[in-house]
């Protein structure tokens, strides 16, 4: 391996044009691989405060599903409470409404803000550093307590550097009595965006308690992620025994105990026949996806390959001369188109990091920040050793299979 190495490295540095293509066609195509990848890790990756959504499943979503027509919508809170929270075997469970855009009124000024209410068990689930105050509890939220729970942006838009325990804010026609702040949540933690948090018990109106469907999600955390799987069994085979409130209309009721990315994926597929096979469909997309965009690479670097296998013709004619076997002059080559695609990927993923703070500096989405981690950088090494092979094989087969007699002479 060492005589190798070191082979592969004087090869490199002999036709440094050569090199420098080869390898910023690896880079670049990494540096946008990886890039996309730090974004669906920053999406989809268990991440404060939805670090322990390793082991917490949602339910987004719930279709109805008739002869003529199909209606997809979010839950509402008597179908979860109903058929969501007795789930057996299940550590904590909340219910919480999607995140509405609000206004608050400061002076002369207007504030956009999101409000999202939701249960006490929201805060065992989601875990948020609290900067002040604390959390409030499912005997508040029961008891219709108006408090609320608030970002640190907001707390600088509304008391600038001032605490916030105990003050009050009006939303939509209430006041509530700030309780705690935490840091601000990107806009992609569907869970755990909002601005502003309070318990659904301080809602006007009973009435939510009763709907099929209706403005909520819940999200349920098992005791370990071994129980993941038999939790979406229970869950399944309560969802078949579900009626739709309007059995003339809709025959079957359709929704899904699923992660952040099964849940996002049914999403974009509801209403068609594929919403069943959404997570395996959009997991096969953006494979694909990312095969298709190596696909060219591939072949400009095959392409390159063969070229240089013109230039070491006399060198493979020598070895086949003193009885190299095949196998070791299709390693060797191979080899060295790995040790390419590698230094490629580490220059990849300098770029990549560079590109990542240009994101972060841009500040495309609110509070969100992208990062590059050990993940992330070993599934981009693994992209480029594939690479590597994928681009090297086809070129040193035909490099070992070259007639001693005539690769000695300096042809194919």
């Amino acid at each position: 391996m060492k005589t190798q190495l070191k082979l592969a490295l004087k090869v490199l540095a002999r036709r440094k044009f050569f090199t420098f293509i080869s390898l910023f066609g690896i880079s670049v195509t990494l540096l946008v691989l990886m890039v996309a990848t730090a974004v669906l890790d920053n999406v989809y990756s268990p991440r404060t405060p939805e670090s322990r959504f390793d082991r917490v499943l949602c339910v987004l979503s719930i279709a109805q599903v008739g002869p003529t027509a199909t209606m997809t919508t979010n839950p509402g809170y008597g179908f979860l409470n109903r058929y969501v929270r007795p789930l057996p075997g299940i550590e904590a469970s909340s219910i919480y409404s999607e995140a509405r855009q609000t206004r608050l009124y400061l002076g002369d000024g207007r504030i956009d803000t999101f409000f999202k209410r939701t249960d006490g068990g929201y805060w065992r689930i989601c875990d948020f550093t609290f900067l002040e105050g604390r959390p409030y509890t499912q005997q508040e939220d029961d008891a219709g307590a108006h408090v609320a729970v608030i970002s640190d942006k907001l707390r600088a838009k509304l008391f600038g550097r001032a605490s916030a325990i105990g003050k009050t804010i009006e939303v939509e026609g209430d006041r509530f009595r700030i309780i705690g702040v935490v840091p601000s949540v990107a806009l992609t933690r569907i869970a755990a965006y909002a601005e502003i948090w309070a318990p659904i018990g301080t809602m006007r109106s009973s009435t939510y308690r009763d709907e099929f469907v209706g403005d909520f999600n819940a999200i349920v955390m098992a005791k370990s992620r071994g129980d993941l799987p038999r939790l979406k069994r229970d869950f399944a085979a309560v969802i078949r025994r579900v009626q739709s409130p309007d059995p003339k209309t809709f025959t079957q009721v359709q929704a899904g105990l699923d992660s952040t990315f099964e849940a996002s994926a049914r999403g974009m597929f509801a209403g068609t026949k594929f919403r069943d096979r959404a997570p395996f469909i959009l997991a096969l997309i953006l494979v694909l996806a990312g095969v298709l965009f190596m696909t060219l690479p591939a072949l400009n670097l095959i392409t390159l390959n063969l070229s240089r296998t013109l230039e070491r013709a006399s060198e493979i004619g020598v070895r086949k001369a003193f009885g190299a076997p095949r196998r070791a002059l299709m390693s060797q080559f191979i080899f060295e188109n790995v040790v390419i695609t590698v230094v490629g990927g580490v220059i990849g993923f300098v770029l990549a990091a560079i590109a990542i703070q240009v994101l972060n500096g841009a500040d495309l989405l609110p509070d969100m920040r992208f990062d590059l981690n050990l993940r992330i950088f070993g599934y981009g090494m693994l992209i480029a050793v594939f690479f590597g092979i994928f681009s090297g094989v086809y070129p040193a087969w035909r490099m070992a299979r070259l007639n001693p007699v005539n690769a000695l002479r300096g042809g194919m």
